[in-house]
């Protein structure tokens, strides 16, 4: 793949459109989905800390279930949707929105506790 491709040019997505995208496809999602979210941000990285495109996304923090751990006056946790692995993953905008909402389903059901492995049943994995 060439590089154009990795960096978005391909797609001509740079971080601004890209962010966009990712935000028309939060407000998609059911509210059902989005409401419980509490102490979460999303955030828009290119690429992974290892540089990698094999990651498109992450939830950084403590999950619902888990949140009996969590105290008063914690950091946000993060959504994280990283630019460039979507980009070099999708060939076309309808594919780039497909797969910007299955990644963000899959994340925020980190939040709720839900793990790959069930993640893998269902479908969104």
């Amino acid at each position: 793949m060439s590089d154009d491709a990795n960096t978005g040019v391909a797609l001509g997505l740079d971080a601004e459109k890209f962010e966009a995208l990712v935000i028309d496809e939060l407000d998609r999602l059911p509210d059902d989905m989005v409401d419980g979210l509490d102490n979460v941000i999303f955030v828009v990285e290119d690429r992974p800390e290892d540089g990698s495109l094999d990651l498109l996304g992450l939830y950084d923090g403590w999950a619902l279930t888990e949140r009996d751990r969590y105290g008063v006056g914690e950091l946000p946790d993060r959504i994280i949707l990283y630019r460039e692995p979507h980009l070099a993953a999708c060939a076309d905008e309808d594919e780039l929105r497909d797969e910007i909402h299955t990644t963000l389903v899959h994340e925020i059901a980190h939040f709720y506790g839900i793990d790959d492995a069930r993640l893998h049943e269902l479908g969104w994995a």
